[in-house]
């Protein structure tokens, strides 16, 4: 069947599919959104808290640093009490490994190259097959091989590549294929670069990010240019955006380039102006507020707020719900992109929240559809 807008289309890259837990991840399998705890893992209580906030924001898998025993112990209670799968991360104590993959991690986040020895190595594999983990090679520039930083000079994405295909090689040689690769570098030219070398080079699936990102402004833009570009491009089967902020945060903006792609929706779809003296009301802290206020929709939907009429009744038509500012504090709200009724400034939020939960209860009951599926947009 022919799209409706060709020109939005993206061809995704063929991977195989591997399992994260429940968690399908590559082939046709939606575009899995991780983040990772920041909280002390060996205080499972503070560790599960954080964990459900993030999964209240929708996130797929979650990963929790396991760099020590105290670490692993807690991690049997934080696998049962969590929704999302979790992966542990692991950096060079290969008994870590064994520790978080007996307790019950989905997968192991982990160099092989960097455990130590072929023996070591093959404790690690069997640990993960005994229990049915996967394994995540995470590459980074910051921390490569001495021998190819020697070789090529300084981190660069052939350097990234090799790396990857070298850890890669020591899992295949021991019949391990569950596995997932990264090669993340702060550097968004640097880490493409390599991505897009490895997506030609394996048929794996590939876990985009970059790393050490920044804070959330600066941190979003360098996410959004580089894990955006490789999505566009069709590279990438689960996503984390790092990012100096809470972990819930990352999620967010992991979902936002997600839907700006088409790629994946979940929850509200804002539209809105930047607005300018034409303004009927104030755009900016409304639309704080709404976004605040609509955080618990999860179902996939569009919502325009634009300040006046020179924009406002063109986008409130693309959008299953809209408000378009008006003169002496009256605006126009929009139903299924038509004109319906007015709303005073004093009650405009309250009520446009509530015919966002309205719709989205009509969209999850079958007895409506999104404006955004009518039009092409949603995933």
């Amino acid at each position: 069947m022919s799209s409706i807008r060709p020109w939005r289309d993206i061809a995704r890259r063929q991977s195989r599919q591997i399992m994260v837990g429940s968690v399908p991840i590559g082939g046709d399998a939606p575009i899995a959104v991780q983040t990772m705890t920041n909280t002390l893992t060996s205080d499972a209580k503070a560790t599960i808290d954080q964990i459900r906030r993030c999964e209240d924001a929708g996130v797929d898998i979650i990963r929790v640093s396991c760099p020590d025993v105290e670490s692993t112990v807690a991690l049997k209670q934080i696998v049962r009490a969590a929704h999302a799968p979790v992966v542990a991360d692991i950096h060079f104590h290969y008994k870590r490994a064994l520790e978080a993959a007996d307790a019950g991690a989905a997968c192991l986040r982990i160099n092989p190259g960097n455990i130590g020895s072929a023996e070591r190595v093959n404790e690690v594999v069997n640990a993960a097959k005994a229990n049915g983990c996967a394994i995540r090679i995470g590459v980074n520039a910051g921390s490569l091989e001495k021998d190819l930083l020697e070789k090529y000079g300084e981190p660069c994405p052939e350097a990234l590549i090799e790396s990857a295909l070298d850890h890669i090689k020591l899992l295949q040689d021991r019949d391990f294929h569950e596995y997932k690769v990264a090669v993340k570098a702060s550097d968004v030219f640097l880490a493409v670069a390599a991505y897009m070398g490895l997506a030609e080079a394996v048929d794996c699936p590939l876990h985009l990010g970059i790393t050490e990102a920044g804070g959330l402004i600066g941190g979003t833009v360098k996410s959004a240019l580089g894990i955006g570009n490789l999505l566009w491009a069709g590279i990438g089967d689960t996503i984390r955006v790092s990012l100096s902020a809470e972990p819930e945060e990352e999620v967010r903006v992991g979902y936002e380039i997600l839907k700006t792609l088409g790629l994946r929706t979940r929850g509200v779809r804002v539209v809105s102006c930047p607005s300018c003296a034409r303004q009927g009301f104030d755009v900016i802290r409304t639309v704080q507020k709404l976004e605040d206020a609509l955080q618990h929709i999860k179902t996939p939907m569009s919502l325009s707020v634009l300040g006046c009429v020179v924009n406002g009744p063109g986008e409130a038509r693309e959008t299953d719900i809209g408000i378009t500012g008006g003169g002496n504090g009256k605006h126009m709200v929009y139903l299924s992109g038509v004109t319906d009724h007015h709303v005073e400034d004093a009650d405009m939020i309250g009520h446009i929240v509530k015919l966002v939960e309205a719709k989205a209860a009509e969209i999850e009951a079958g007895t409506a559809v999104s404006m955004d599926t009518l039009h092409g947009k949603a995933a």
